[in-house]
């Protein structure tokens, strides 16, 4: 059994057993690595400097320091923070306070050094603590040279400051009394802001001031089922939920390009809706057992991290499109925004159907199109008229006609994909992916520029938010020669999603033949996402465009492994541009 070792001052080295520990740390600075928590001014310090850290994130603390590498179990949690008879979102508030504890004390939960995970039970505190008594008779900072041995005090006690001059023994109930009502307060001020009462946030935001939301991004769900093949169902939630609330066109949704980044990272929400330019946040979990799910999920103001509604849902699987779109009217409505009339019924989906579709998804995305098909065909054989798997089938047909070198057999492949998604279309003709996708591969695949430049227009008609259709329409209006149109839907796909082609509007300006515009927006872009071999791709060509032959040969050689990149460089020093180009 691992033991926690803790060291008094004045007893340098000297070791408390667990069970010598005191049960709470009354008056007590507690110093563990580079942190310092002063338990009963409710401070946190690193270096001396005060860290910000919320009320019910710093109760949480402070109980995982009391039971020092001792598992402290949800239900422990729940009782301490809020209560047993409080009815509250306690799973996902259990959830986010742990996240803010982990970000102010920078801790990885991959390889914790403070807040270790217990799967399915709850957290312990593993780092070793230096515990320091402070002096309780003149107000000072200044330490004692001991810990008494053992000590028990109860939470009311933790509210009283060690310095406060000691009542008279007649006055203590009064006191204690007096701290009761204190602590019934605060538990009634941590219920009602739990249950999000809404009148109480237009009192406090009256006159106007109630935040507003205009722009949102759908944090990657957290998956709760402890299976970490569960990942591709939390991830199409997050999916779904993106695609539902984009449909409102008064409210910008940041795409699931962008957000996936932030999957399973832990940063402040105000650095992340910083990142991402909204100012709202939705964060929660799904957990999912057999064909019932449990979803949390929050609205959260993200300059201020202020916490505006909160639900809980339990629902079977085949409700869940249900589900889907009752959360988008009810967040929309949270926001402030005028909920459109319900849209009529969507065609019942199977739950195994559906399954095997978001497994398509999880396999597409992560760039796997033979096995994304696999699923989409799997999701087809038990519903025949899913509209959204056929789409996905005619996806993975034309990755591997892209992807692949040109050979007779892949007319055979595209031929499967053309069919594939005209099902779709006539399964579903309000699908603007499907449409967008029938634009891309009519222009690029058939030259048919016709069919392209219709079913462009068409996939930006249904869904005017969908970045990837802006991007596609810009490349067949410069095969128009319609060069500002073109220019002014790549700049559109470019503020929707800035992730999803960071070259785009670079090459566009190329296109356009304004290659000063396009070198400053392509340098901009490199500072940004370095790491992105198309930025550079793009970028070497508008240099050697301009004739600026040097750099675009530096740019060339970062899409080359080490040697072949020497070798161009060489090249170009041995014989200018015409023997690099060589």
């Amino acid at each position: 059994m691992k033991v926690s070792y803790f060291f008094a001052v004045g007893k340098p080295g000297a070791i408390l057993r667990p069970e010598e520990v005191p049960a709470a740390l009354p008056g007590e600075v507690v110093k563990f690595g580079e942190f310092e928590l002063d338990c009963s001014r409710y401070q946190l310090l690193r270096a001396g400097r005060r860290i910000k850290l919320e009320k019910l994130p710093m109760e949480l603390l402070i109980l995982l320091l009391e039971k020092q590498g001792h598992l402290v179990t949800r239900e422990e949690i729940v009782d301490r923070l809020w209560g047993p008879d409080v009815f509250v979102d306690t799973e996902h508030g259990i959830n986010t306070a742990i996240r803010k504890i982990r970000n102010v004390l920078r801790d990885d939960p991959e390889r914790p050094r403070f807040v270790q995970t217990v799967t399915g039970k709850g957290y312990r505190f593993v780092a070793p603590l230096n515990l320091i008594a402070q002096e309780s008779g003149n107000g000072s900072d200044n330490r004692t040279e001991s810990v008494p041995s053992r000590t028990t005090q109860t939470q009311t006690d933790l509210l009283i400051p060690s310095s406060l001059p000691q009542p008279h023994p007649r006055g203590r109930g009064l006191l204690r009394k007096a701290a009761m009502v204190l602590v019934g307060s605060i538990g009634i001020t941590a219920i009602l802001v739990g249950l999000n009462v809404r009148g109480l946030r237009q009192q406090f935001f009256a006159h106007g001031e109630e935040p507003r939301i205009h722009s949102l991004a759908v944090l990657p769900l957290e998956n709760l089922s402890g299976d970490p093949a569960q990942e591709y169902f939390a991830d199409g939630m997050t999916d779904e939920l993106t695609t539902r609330l984009a449909q409102n066109q008064t409210l910008r949704v940041i795409s699931r390009t962008s957000v996936m980044q932030y999957k399973k990272v832990h940063r402040p929400l105000a650095d992340v809706a910083r990142e991402l330019g909204v100012d709202g946040i939705l964060e929660g979990s799904v957990e999912r057992s057999g064909n019932r799910i449990h979803l949390n999920a929050q609205l959260i103001y993200a300059p201020h991290e202020r916490h505006l509604w909160a639900e809980s849902y339990d629902r079977d699987l085949s409700d869940l499109a249900a589900l889907q779109s009752e959360l988008a009217r009810t967040i929309a409505r949270e926001v402030g925004l005028t909920t459109t009339q319900s849209p009529p019924a969507a065609r019942r989906i199977r739950p195994e159907a559906y399954d095997a579709y978001l497994l398509g998804r999880y396999y597409w995305f992560g760039g796997k199109a033979a096995k994304s098909r696999e699923y989409f065909e799997k999701a087809i054989q038990l519903q025949p008229d899913y509209a959204a798997a056929h789409a996905g089938v005619a996806d993975s047909y034309f990755f591997e006609v892209v992807d692949s070198p040109p050979k007779p057999e892949l007319q055979e492949t595209l031929k499967k994909g053309e069919q594939s998604l005209r099902q779709a279309l006539a399964l579903d003709d309000s699908d603007a992916h499907a449409h967008s996708t029938m634009a891309a591969s009519s222009y690029f695949l058939g030259w048919d520029v016709r069919v392209g430049e219709r079913e462009s227009a068409r996939a930006i008609e249904l869904d005017p938010r969908d970045a990837e259709a802006h991007y596609v329409r810009s490349k067949i209006l410069f095969g128009l020669r319609r060069d500002d149109e073109a220019l002014r839907e790549q700049r559109l796909s470019m503020e929707l999603d800035p992730r999803l082609h960071p070259a785009g509007f670079g090459e566009a300006l190329m296109f356009a033949r304004q290659y000063d515009a396009g070198i400053e927006e392509l340098r901009a872009r490199a500072e940004v996402q370095p790491e992105d071999q198309d930025v550079h791709e793009a970028l070497w060509k508008l240099y050697w465009q301009k004739k600026m032959y040097a750099e675009s040969v530096r740019e060339l050689a970062t899409t080359y492994a080490p040697k072949s990149a020497a070798e161009l460089q060489d090249s170009f020093r041995r014989g200018g541009a015409q023997s690099a180009a060589e």
